[in-house]
């Protein structure tokens, strides 16, 4: 398996996972904690993200 095969595998596999634990946290009506800038904290509902 080349470095490009291996990137492109985990780069998936981490989006899957990302996608699970939103919908997970969707389903418990649970929000997600988001900093754009680094600096500024929200909490954005999981619905809202999917």
């Amino acid at each position: 398996m080349s470095n490009k095969e291996f990137s492109e595998k985990l780069k998936a596999g981490i989006e899957l996972a990302g996608k699970r634990m939103l919908e997970e946290k969707a389903l418990r009506g649970e929000n997600v904690i988001v900093s754009t800038d680094g600096k500024t904290i929200e909490h954005i509902p999981a619905t809202q993200l999917l």
